[in-house]
Protein backbone atom coordinates (compact mmCIF):
# COMPACT_ATOMS: atom_id res chain seq x y z
CA UNK A 1 0.00 0.00 0.00
CA UNK A 2 1.33 3.44 -0.98
CA UNK A 3 0.51 6.49 1.11
CA UNK A 4 0.85 10.21 0.53
CA UNK A 5 0.30 13.19 2.79
CA UNK A 6 0.02 16.74 1.45
CA UNK A 7 -0.12 19.91 3.51
CA UNK A 8 -1.63 23.00 1.93
CA UNK A 9 -0.77 26.18 3.82
CA UNK A 10 -2.57 29.49 3.35
CA UNK A 11 -1.99 33.02 4.62
CA UNK A 12 -5.39 33.22 6.28
CA UNK A 13 -7.52 30.74 8.20
CA UNK A 14 -10.60 31.94 6.32
CA UNK A 15 -8.99 31.01 3.00
CA UNK A 16 -8.07 27.55 4.26
CA UNK A 17 -11.65 27.08 5.45
CA UNK A 18 -13.05 28.11 2.05
CA UNK A 19 -10.78 25.74 0.11
CA UNK A 20 -11.39 22.93 2.60
CA UNK A 21 -15.15 23.36 2.34
CA UNK A 22 -14.98 23.31 -1.44
CA UNK A 23 -12.88 20.15 -1.79
CA UNK A 24 -14.21 17.95 1.01
CA UNK A 25 -17.40 16.70 -0.68
CA UNK A 26 -15.38 15.33 -3.62
CA UNK A 27 -12.94 13.48 -1.40
CA UNK A 28 -15.26 11.23 0.60
CA UNK A 29 -13.84 7.73 0.52
CA UNK A 30 -10.67 8.67 -1.37
CA UNK A 31 -8.87 11.26 0.71
CA UNK A 32 -8.78 11.81 4.44
CA UNK A 33 -8.70 15.55 5.10
CA UNK A 34 -8.27 17.73 8.17
CA UNK A 35 -8.37 21.47 8.67
CA UNK A 36 -5.80 22.75 11.16
CA UNK A 37 -5.81 26.52 11.45
CA UNK A 38 -4.42 27.92 8.21
CA UNK A 39 -3.45 24.46 6.88
CA UNK A 40 -5.27 21.61 5.19
CA UNK A 41 -3.81 18.13 5.71
CA UNK A 42 -4.68 15.60 3.00
CA UNK A 43 -3.87 11.89 3.35
CA UNK A 44 -4.46 9.24 0.74
CA UNK A 45 -3.63 5.59 0.06
CA UNK A 46 -3.65 3.39 -3.02
CA UNK A 47 -2.57 -0.06 -4.06
CA UNK A 48 -0.58 1.18 -7.06
CA UNK A 49 1.43 4.25 -8.00
CA UNK A 50 -0.86 4.88 -10.97
CA UNK A 51 -3.97 4.92 -8.81
CA UNK A 52 -2.30 7.23 -6.29
CA UNK A 53 -1.20 9.56 -9.09
CA UNK A 54 -4.75 9.70 -10.47
CA UNK A 55 -6.12 10.52 -7.02
CA UNK A 56 -3.55 13.29 -6.53
CA UNK A 57 -4.18 14.72 -10.01
CA UNK A 58 -7.94 14.87 -9.38
CA UNK A 59 -7.42 16.35 -5.93
CA UNK A 60 -5.06 19.07 -7.13
CA UNK A 61 -7.48 19.99 -9.93
CA UNK A 62 -10.18 20.48 -7.30
CA UNK A 63 -7.82 22.52 -5.11
CA UNK A 64 -6.90 24.72 -8.07
CA UNK A 65 -10.56 25.35 -8.89
CA UNK A 66 -11.29 26.19 -5.24
CA UNK A 67 -8.32 28.56 -5.09
CA UNK A 68 -9.39 30.25 -8.33
CA UNK A 69 -12.88 30.72 -6.91
CA UNK A 70 -11.34 32.24 -3.78
CA UNK A 71 -9.28 34.60 -5.95
CA UNK A 72 -5.95 33.03 -5.01
CA UNK A 73 -4.76 31.78 -8.37
CA UNK A 74 -2.40 34.00 -10.26
CA UNK A 75 -2.24 33.96 -14.01
CA UNK A 76 0.71 35.00 -16.16
CA UNK A 77 0.38 38.42 -17.71
CA UNK A 78 -0.95 38.20 -21.24
CA UNK A 79 1.21 39.73 -23.92
CA UNK A 80 -0.47 42.46 -25.92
Amino acid sequence: MLTLELTLEYDRKRTAEAVYGAICPDNDGYVESELLGKSIILKMEAETAGTLKNTVDDLLACVKAAEEAAGLASFPEEEE
